[in-house]
């Protein structure tokens, strides 16, 4: 799975001549006013909810994982991921635009599943990459990240799974009850605000340790081609527990190619599918790049990375360098990632599970999914998640294979608009 992943990165980098360089275009765009057209919701909104699905727990107890694991030298190869990981997210994006449709409601569907059927005529492939989907959410979109905060609340302030599963059941049902646009307009706001929070504890924590930063730097380039001897707590990694640890977590954490951010892009109001692909390609740049860099470094400058320590844990001792605020900051941070994650994937599910059972399904789905937050945080699920957790990383499959058979398309959209620079023409050819 690491190979097919980063193999499809690494050629689509090269096909679509590094489109990684209009990263910072993207983000000019995704800040600009929203295009009135074609979708249910403005771009940003679009960008934010996949955002809100894609920044969680990863970013905090992924990375301490790879670090702690793979020693420093995870985080140059979980870096470098996410930089050839922007080309995939693009692409996959691009594709979801250009073949949604809308469905009965009149609201937009789009996403792999609909690549696969209205662009390679495989509508059997696009079945399977939408069951995958609607296993893999119940898992890690909403039963383990509402066990995660269930057990976080109950180590921190002693309130009973329970409470908090209520709690947790009821913020997502008032949400998720009024579709995409609802959600959206949640993620807007909660997404940029947790970010910014999280990305300013990382920055003060670095900045208390500023003296130390150029040493970790070189410490995690080095540590990327020569491995990591024996050191504290730390038990040793080899330059291949490195590349393993730092590459799985860079795709997982940006979720780069699995195919579940282009389902929300696909309900954005965009000119032509190119614009949203730079838009949505920067949630790769944020996730990976920075947020996921950020907590890295801050690991291996604090020096928490040779404590021994594993996960949650390790990035708990890191902010701990800020007395009070610190440990408040991380239970923060983390309380609004899963949060957001759950109303994120959320509408992945539902969009997958109406390719499958029809526009029907929805309400009764939305009740389901409602009723799995609760469950998730007072049941014990450790094998119901590993077993999500494969289906999760199966959705890949599927999804890349269209990506490579339809290789040609994404390079004639990108001559059309970004290379020849009329990204804001209005293709009405694309709307359906």
């Amino acid at each position: 799975m690491l190979i097919l992943l980063v193999g499809t990165h690494v050629f689509l980098t090269f096909k679509l001549l590094g489109i990684q360089r209009y990263t910072f275009k993207g983000i000019k765009l995704s800040l600009a006013k929203s295009y009135e057209g074609e979708g249910d919701v403005s771009h940003f909104g679009a960008l934010t909810t996949a955002l809100a699905a894609t920044v969680g727990t990863g970013n905090i107890v992924g990375v301490a994982t790879a670090v702690g694991l793979g020693g420093p030298g995870a985080v140059f190869w979980l870096w470098i991921t996410g930089v050839f990981g922007i080309a995939t997210k693009y692409a996959e994006t691009l594709l979801a635009v250009k073949y949604r449709t809308k469905n009965e409601l009149g609201q937009m569907a789009g996403g792999p599943m609909y690549v696969m059927e209205r662009g390679m005529g495989m509508r059997w492939l696009g079945i399977i990459f939408a069951f995958f989907t609607s296993i893999a959410g119940f898992g890690i979109g909403v039963t383990a990240q509402s066990n995660s905060i269930s057990d976080l609340m109950e180590s921190t302030f002693n309130i009973p799974t329970w409470v908090t599963g209520l709690i947790v059941a009821l913020s997502v049902g008032i949400v998720i009850i009024g579709g995409i646009k609802s959600i959206a307009k949640v993620c807007e706001k909660l997404v940029p605000f947790m970010a910014i929070v999280y990305i300013l504890g990382c920055l003060i924590i670095l900045g208390l340790n500023i003296s130390a930063l150029p040493g970790a730097i070189a410490l995690i380039i080095s540590s990327a081609f020569k491995g990591q001897a024996v050191i504290g707590g730390f038990a040793g990694a080899t330059v291949m527990h490195a590349i393993r640890y730092g590459v799985a977590r860079g795709l997982f954490s940006n979720e780069s190619g699995l195919g579940s951010a282009p389902i929300a892009a696909a309900a954005a109001q965009a000119p032509n599918a190119a614009h949203q692909a730079l838009v949505q390609m920067t949630g790769t740049f944020w996730d990976t790049v920075v947020i996921c860099l950020l907590t890295g470094l801050m690991l291996v400058t604090t020096g928490s990375w040779q404590t021994g320590l594993k996960g949650a844990e390790l990035t708990k001792a890191a902010f701990e360098q800020i007395p009070i605020v610190g440990p408040i900051t991380l239970t923060l941070g983390l309380l609004t990632f899963v949060y957001s994650t759950i109303l994120g994937w959320s509408y992945y599910c539902e969009k997958a599970v109406e390719y499958l059972l029809g526009t029907p399904a929805i309400v009764p789905y939305r009740w389901l999914w409602t009723i799995a937050a609760f469950v998730g945080a007072v049941a014990k699920l450790d094998v119901v998640w590993a077993f999500a957790d494969m289906f999760n990383g199966l959705m890949a499959i599927p999804n890349l294979i269209s990506l490579i058979a339809l290789s040609g398309v994404l390079v004639a959209e990108t001559k059309k608009y970004v290379w020849q620079d009329n990204i804001m023409a209005n293709d009405l050819n694309e709307k359906n």
